[in-house]
């Protein structure tokens, strides 16, 4: 079914988080971008044996934290999880939570 004239939608979005409904609110404030540690130190290496560095990136129920929140690049993000899977396969690393 064609619509009938204009060219937008017609309903506005929903003003966001701190937005008033009515005028031009404010926007978000700016926000530091997140910086890939392992680009940042060269030094620093991602291994399956190194279970501390990988502890850091999986959460309490054992799940792996993303990259938007880690602030990893994609091509670390991809080694990390890589490394997370084999260390959980040897047993370094849970797969979830542990049941009380």
């Amino acid at each position: 079914m064609a619509r009938m004239g204009g060219t937008g939608g017609g309903r506005k979005p929903a003003p966001g988080r701190g937005e008033k409904k009515g005028g031009t609110g404010r926007r978000r404030a700016f926000q530091k971008r997140k910086v890939c540690r392992f680009c940042a130190d060269p030094k620093q290496e991602i291994d399956w044996k190194n279970v501390k560095v990988l502890k850091y990136f999986t959460t309490e129920r054992g799940k792996i934290i993303p990259r938007r929140i880690s602030g990893n690049c994609a091509r670390h993000q991809r080694k990390l999880t890589e490394a997370i899977h084999r260390a959980r396969m040897i047993a370094l690393l849970p797969f979830t939570a542990s049941q009380p």
